[in-house]
């Protein structure tokens, strides 16, 4: 176990790391400085492109041939579409997803 000496000397250097890395694009596009095109590129790329790995990611060891055969991984995916086509928040489409699919797995499909 750590002691809580080195437990603060963690957090604090986490804590800075953080507060660095969020202060550097500051620091390196002032207001008055115009963001360059590909920084801008990256801007609108990036997240849908994060999200869709994340997507991968979460369904890449989903049993298409074996009980419950992908349908709790289906039914939370559609939920979340919806959900977002609908209200257009991610914040509850994906928390309402990942509820529903803890429900479907753990009490539907036993």
């Amino acid at each position: 176990m750590l002691d809580t000496v080195s437990s603060l000397i963690m957090i604090a250097a986490v804590a800075i790391t953080t507060f660095a890395t969020r202060a550097a694009s500051f620091l390196a596009f002032p207001k008055n400085k115009e963001v360059p095109p590909t920084v801008r590129y990256i801007g609108i790329i990036l997240p849908p492109a994060v999200i869709g790995m994340l997507v991968v990611y979460c369904l890449r060891e989903t049993q298409l041939f074996a009980y419950p055969y992908g349908l709790p991984e289906l039914i939370a995916c559609l939920a979340v579409i919806g959900l977002h086509a609908w209200r257009r928040n991610v914040l509850l489409s994906v928390g309402a997803g990942t509820v529903l699919y803890m429900v479907l797995v753990q009490m539907v499909f036993v």
